[in-house]
């Protein structure tokens, strides 16, 4: 019998984790579907519900529902928790067992797929949302030298900083702290909402001087406004979520069915060219 998965989110017609995983089946020999399922704002769990009665084995989770997610699980992962938010779920029996790989995914997109380790590097991060939430503590166990987090409102990024206390190097700055850098950073992540609408956080460019990657966690939007900044100041690498995105799904893959499948090929066929 044909084991079934999908994503869940509203909206939904965007998503490309219908062919991710359909890829992934195909390559790995897995007999599994998987969908795309648009649930009505307000009913997350009516209609997971609805799909655990049907006999689905698993679920991936996008917005607005990683919170929802959250809530509605029976066990939670370490990630999960500290993430304060879930991206994937895995139905045993009366069992809803709940992970986050979003960080997961970024860091190996960084340090496997793009050759650039984080152990021991100085490492910017720009936003202090959900995105930046669910990488910090995977960014610390790479043990870099220190881990700056940087957003326009200093005291929501205070306050994420005080819930990952001696967990790692983790420094607070506002944007205007930047400007007094006597030196640039190793590797340049940008977790802020800016390139969704076309605009530049507001950092100075010395924060690239020396960088080895500069890395836009949107996907699919090209040159982005800090990825062009990055160019211009020569940093080595530039890069987009793409990795991330598959990065991810590889790992919630792995949690289902046992099994690693390549994302060479299908990062490879989603990636849009930074030009």
């Amino acid at each position: 019998m044909t084991d079934r998965y999908a994503v869940i989110g509203n909206p939904i017609g965007f998503t490309k984790s219908p062919f991710i995983h359909g890829t992934f089946a195909d390559a790995t020999g897995q007999d599994l579907s998987y969908e795309a399922i648009e649930a009505p704002l307000g009913d997350f769990a009516g209609r997971v519900d609805q799909f655990r009665a049907e006999g689905a084995k698993g679920l991936n989770v996008t917005a607005p529902f990683k919170l929802d997610a959250f809530v509605y699980a029976t066990e939670l992962s370490d990630s999960a928790k500290q993430a304060g938010a879930v991206n994937c779920l895995k139905f045993e029996g009366d069992r809803i067992i709940a992970e986050n790989f979003d960080g997961v995914g970024l860091v190996r997109d960084i340090t496997v797929n793009l050759g650039v380790t984080m152990k021991g590097r100085r490492v910017l991060m720009l936003g202090a949302g959900g995105a930046a939430r669910g990488a910090l503590l995977p960014f610390l166990r790479q043990q870099p030298s220190e881990l700056v987090l940087v957003n326009r409102t200093l005291s929501k990024a205070v306050a994420l900083a005080e819930e990952f206390a001696g967990r790692g190097p983790l420094i607070v700055s506002g944007y205007a702290g930047l400007a007094d850098l006597a030196e640039g950073y190793d590797i340049v992540v940008n977790a802020t909402s800016a390139s969704l609408r076309g605009e530049m956080p507001p950092v100075p460019g010395n924060v690239f001087q020396g960088a080895k990657l500069a890395y836009e966690l949107a996907y699919g939007k090209g040159l982005t406004p800090f990825l062009r900044a990055a160019r211009a100041e020569r940093v080595a690498k530039l890069a987009d979520g793409v990795g991330m995105l598959v990065e991810q799904a590889a790992e919630a893959f792995v949690w289902w069915r046992g099994v690693r499948p390549s994302t060479a090929e299908v990062i490879a066929k989603l990636t849009v060219p930074l030009s």
